[in-house]
């Protein structure tokens, strides 16, 4: 019995480009199995005939090709304008349909995969008549009319699993097929596909150099719509021994800080992932492919085999994949409810190519997947980072024109306005959703619910550029999981010094969370003792030590029995605006198991949610009236040797770029800050909102901007 064939349908208006992306999307797919193509201007009875022609189309062709029969259908002369001879389509591996109406609301239920293919209005019509000539032209805006009717009745664009912005450029093809091997009712069919996916090879060149790491990203990737910017901006010095005290923090702090990750999703294997609420839509060049289903199941597909090996003498653990971050609705997949956000639940670009700065070394690594555009790319990363080293440019690094300007007298960086925060919550309102946090820790609902609120400003679009006040914010408060994540219209500018989850390339897991924080003082007198006051408060020690607990049992339901352990209990880390109180949890990833859900186990980070993680999470659901957004989650790399390493996205700016500025009718900016901090049975509410506008300083002073007024008067 001949098995069904697989049906792709490539559908769009005329002159889309349909039937040359056809031809040669089936002239690649050829290269592993047999294919056959059906044209349906080949059975359009007619200039009138289109919705005849599909219905001709569906009941002749597509009928009995889905029963895996041949199709004999009649075609249409075109010449004598009458029904022309019989012919015969064959069943195939994969059968390639293409023509207006091939996906139509008949059709769909017998398709496996439905292309929209698009162009602009001018492209379209001058690509048909120079297809067809004095032909077609007569008839245009007949059949356009035609068109018009059926799509306004069926939506057939809505109903694409992919589509292609189909330029004549001669990407469409290559695109279209990378996007399709996303689609898991093709997994089968493009095995050939998927293999090569798999069977990467690494470029990779080490330059001794300490390249200024902004102007390199900006040199790189400034005109990129989507980069990428894991920015250690707290380079500590080395450690001079062994022992414990300073030199162990020392260590510590360097090992957090040595690698800077730079990259955009451009070149050859460039891609993008956007999440929401259930659906990952996959951009790959000009193609989109939508893939309905839990994130976390999508990633485990794309992520967690070691494809590549990093080269010799490379320490970093990134060698090439997906970066960007994980927003904290994403919880919906690990045991909380479903919280619409105006953001994606999740942003990644995968980086065919990227530059990774090893600060210890004092080297910067290529890295590029064996692509033809590579030594193109390689050799203008070279010279980028000769120019951003100072070499032979007569400038020093760390001098572009769009640097912020350094600090000195005034507490903001960024030039332009402050911007006015406004809060989700006055001060009266946070302290009765702390008194409710306490009432469900009474009745044993929680142990400790981490409650968070919302800043937000609306500005206008010009008066804020994102990449001079993310110079900013890192100039203002360094930190060792820094990060510039740009995503068209959305930019997350985060100083975060939390540690979310690592798991290194041969199963090492490691969490660092973060409970307790005191703010630092000018005096090093009242300084000290601030630090003093957080090491020895019994209150902050309890709050991290349940957190510490709950990431031992995160951990534990992938990693190897009797592998987890506490390396670090409650030591003091100091930054540039806070004193934090930290902890480090250990454990060996069990052999074989799927890192994607290693990571979900752990998600969103026990230190944002608070103990027991499910349970409260339903509480702050309740308490908080609103989504976090990216705040909360996670920002980080998918490394293609296995590795992970995400950050806990906090002191984190979101920048949204909006359509309209509904107070002077010119587009806007609106920024989001996230802030919170842990609730126990004995929190003080006055201390616990000190404890907000103290972890809100940081990212509010680099703006100049203040924390929003106490009441809402």
């Amino acid at each position: 019995m001949t098995p069904a064939p697989v049906i792709i349908a490539i559908d769009g208006r005329s002159g889309a480009g349909k039937t040359t992306l056809a031809i040669e999307l089936a002239a690649r797919l050829r290269t592993h199995r047999k294919v056959a193509l059906f044209h349906l201007e080949d059975i359009y009875p007619g200039w009138n005939g289109l919705a005849a022609g599909v219905e001709r189309y569906v009941s002749t062709v597509l009928a009995p090709l889905r029963r895996a029969e041949p199709a004999t259908w009649i075609s249409w002369d075109w010449e004598k304008h009458y029904d022309g001879d019989a012919r015969v389509t064959l069943p195939a591996e994969i059968v390639i349909v293409e023509g207006v109406g091939a996906a139509a609301a008949a059709a769909r239920p017998m398709l496996d995969a439905v292309i929209w293919a698009d162009s602009p209005e001018d492209e379209r019509r001058a690509r048909a008549l120079e297809r067809d000539g004095q032909t077609y032209e007569p008839y245009w805006d007949q059949w356009a009319a035609q068109e018009a009717e059926l799509l306004d009745s069926d939506d057939v664009r809505s109903h694409a699993d992919v589509r292609v912005l189909n330029r004549a450029d001669d990407t469409a093809p290559a695109d279209v097929l990378q996007a399709l091997t996303y689609l898991p009712g093709l997994a089968t069919v493009l095995v050939p596909e998927l293999s090569s996916r798999r069977g990467l090879r690494l470029q990779s060149e080490r330059i001794e150099a300490r390249p200024d790491a902004a102007d390199l990203f900006e040199s790189l990737f400034g005109t990129s719509a989507n980069a990428v910017w894991l920015d250690s901006s707290l380079v500590p010095p080395a450690p001079q021994g062994r022992h414990s005290g300073p030199d162990r923090d020392a260590a510590v702090a360097a090992e957090r800080s040595r690698f800077s990750i730079l990259a955009d999703d451009g070149g050859t294997f460039g891609q993008s992932v956007r999440h929401r609420s259930g659906t990952n839509r996959i951009t790959a060049g000009c193609a989109t492919a939508d893939v309905p289903g839990p994130f976390f199941r999508w990633l485990e597909t794309v992520w967690g085999r070691k494809a590549v090996r990093g080269p010799e003498g490379y320490s970093c653990d990134f060698t090439l994949g997906w970066l960007g971050y994980l927003g904290y609705e994403l919880k919906r997949e690990t045991g909380g409810s479903d919280v619409p956000a105006d953001t994606p639940d999740a942003a990644l670009i995968f980086a065919g190519r990227a530059v990774v700065l090893d600060h210890a070394e004092g080297t910067a690594w290529l890295l590029a997947l064996d692509a033809p555009d590579a030594a193109d790319w390689l050799a203008s990363a070279r010279t980028a980072v000769a120019t951003a080293s100072g070499h032979g440019t007569g400038t020093a690094p760390g001098t572009g024109a769009n640097r912020a300007p350094e600090a000195g007298g005034s507490p903001a960086v960024v030039p332009f306005p402050a911007p006015e925060f406004t809060s989700r919550d006055t001060e009266d309102s946070y302290k009765r959703k702390i008194a409710d946090a306490q009432k469900e820790i009474t009745d044993g609902n929680s142990y400790e619910v981490c409650l968070t609120t919302s800043l937000t400003a609306e500005v206008p679009a010009d008066g804020l550029e994102p990449w001079p006040t993310y110079l900013a914010l890192r100039t203002r408060n360094p930190a060792p999981f820094a990060s510039y994540l740009r995503f068209s219209g959305l930019t997350v500018a985060s100083t975060s010094p939390e540690r979310f989850l690592r798991i290194a390339s041969d199963g090492g897991m490691r969490a660092e969370p973060i409970k307790g924080t005191r703010g630092r003082a000018a005096d090093p007198e009242t300084d000290a003792e601030l630090r003093h006051d957080l090491a020895t408060s019994l209150k902050d020690r309890a709050e991290n030590i349940m957190i510490v607990d709950l990431l031992r049992n995160d951990l534990s339901h992938f990693a190897e029995p009797g592998s987890v352990t506490v390396s670090r209990l409650c030591e003091i880390e100091s930054y540039a605006t806070v004193h934090q109180l930290v902890s480090t949890i250990d454990a060996q990833l069990l052999p074989g198991s799927p890192r994607a859900e290693a990571v979900a186990a752990c998600f969103p980070a026990g230190s944002m949610t608070g103990a027991p993680k499910i349970s409260t999470m339903a509480i702050l659901d309740r308490l908080e009236d609103g989504p976090r957004g990216v705040y909360s989650g996670a920002i980080g790399y998918f490394s293609l040797n296995g590795a992970t390493d995400l950050a806990v996205a906090i002191r984190t700016l979101v920048i949204q770029t909006g359509d309209e500025n509904r107070a002077a009718g010119g587009p806007t900016a609106t920024l989001s800050l996230g802030v919170g901090g842990a609730i126990t049975a004995d929190s003080v509410p006055q201390e616990e909102y000190e404890e907000i506008r103290t972890k809100a300083f940081g990212v509010l002073s680099a703006l100049g901007s203040e924390f929003p007024a106490r009441t809402d008067t």
